[in-house]
């Protein structure tokens, strides 16, 4: 198959979760025999024609110039240049900035859409971009012949709404099984002597509630909160709000995807707050580095924790959690949350899912 891979600032990653998967999945199929092509964004950091195997698109994408309506326009770019390209196979990453032009996609490719979370419910954008974030995800579905879900709760959502079958394909997770070493250095903390959480700084990864939950518990413990406080308001009030609060301690971003693993896996409990559609790829990168996880209680986390985590629905929630559990206690969870990484979410599985579905349409379409 000829494949084509849109919607990301390309690869190799240096964004975050649909770079991620672009990479690992383009990489996958090229090693199949696949021919596989991801659209860059002309200013991204990789400049070389080919990346493992993959050929490099470059399109012009003036996001540094115009922020986020930047995008709309770098996606045009990306979708207009698909047309010359004879692909089998379109594979659209999300719709956020992509799906207005959905009827300018080729007539000859099979147009497959993953629909990533639900995007409109995120308190970060105005009550006006929610009404087109609605909008855009009507087009994406309208306009694709085919819908990736890479949740059970995402599927559902699109059965009931739009009465429209969508494969469900999960996200993928590497494996991270090291021994505690030299845990001296790392923060001022040892191993299970402290909180974690790892977010981007939005309301609907319930940040707020979890550091409440942590304050009414008085624990001695340290808190430790991963991710770039700088790249949003909220980030900054939260900041703030907890400014004098010595032991909760706002470290920044970490890329570093073995140094995050390391943090995770030996934490005394990793907090995962994110309410917002989709499986999360932090959720499982958590559980594939054995770490204890309490979630906040959603559809979206249990259709993948099941019974192997606990639950949060409010500060006190957080609070009594923190007092009486850790990791020790549930070994157990851990161990059921690494397995199902290993069998169920392992990403030459997934990406193997991708291959046979594309397959699939193309037998259907053709």
């Amino acid at each position: 198959m000829k494949i084509g891979v849109l919607g990301t600032r390309g690869i190799p990653n240096n964004h975050g979760g649909f770079e991620q998967f672009a990479e690992y999945f383009a990489v996958y199929a090229h090693n199949e025999g696949h021919e596989v092509f991801v659209y860059n964004s002309h200013d991204h950091p990789f400049q070389e024609k080919i990346y493992k195997g993959v050929r490099i698109i470059k399109c012009y994408d003036p996001e540094y110039a115009l922020g986020t309506f930047g995008q709309f326009f770098y996606d045009f770019h990306c979708i207009i240049d698909s047309r010359r390209r004879n692909f089998d196979v379109i594979l659209q990453l999300g719709y956020t900035s992509s799906s207005i032009w959905g009827k300018l996609f080729p007539k000859t490719s099979v147009v497959i859409t993953n629909m990533d979370g639900l995007e409109w419910k995120r308190s970060k954008y105005s009550k006006g971009v929610q009404r087109f974030l609605k909008l855009a995800e009507s087009w994406a579905v309208n306009t694709s012949d085919y819908l990736i879900s890479d949740s059970l709760g995402i599927q559902k959502y699109l059965k009931e709404k739009y009465s429209c079958d969508s494969e469900y394909i999960a996200y993928g997770a590497e494996l991270y099984d090291s021994e505690f070493q030299d845990f001296d250095n790392f923060f001022e903390s040892k191993s299970l002597e402290y909180f974690v959480l790892i977010a981007r700084m939005e309301p609907e990864n319930n940040i707020e509630m979890i550091l409440d939950g942590f304050v009414e518990s008085k624990s001695s413990y340290v808190f430790y909160v991963v991710g770039n406080v700088e790249a949003t308001s909220f980030g900054k009030y939260l900041k703030n709000k907890f400014k004098n609060k010595s032991n909760i301690r706002f470290v920044g971003a970490i890329y570093d995807m073995d140094y995050l693993n390391f943090i995770r896996s030996n934490s005394r409990i990793y907090f995962h707050g994110h309410s917002v559609g989709g499986t999360n790829p932090s959720l499982l990168e958590a559980m594939g580095s054995k770490s204890f996880i309490v979630a906040h209680n959603n559809i979206f986390n249990k259709t993948i924790l099941g019974k192997d985590a606990l639950y949060f629905n409010s500060v006190s929630d957080v609070s009594e959690i923190m007092k009486d559990e850790h990791k020790t206690k549930h070994i157990g969870k851990v161990e059921n949350n690494f397995l199902k990484i290993k069998n169920q979410y392992n990403w030459e599985l997934i990406n193997s899912k991708y291959i046979n579905f594309f397959k699939k349409c193309l037998n259907e379409r053709f």
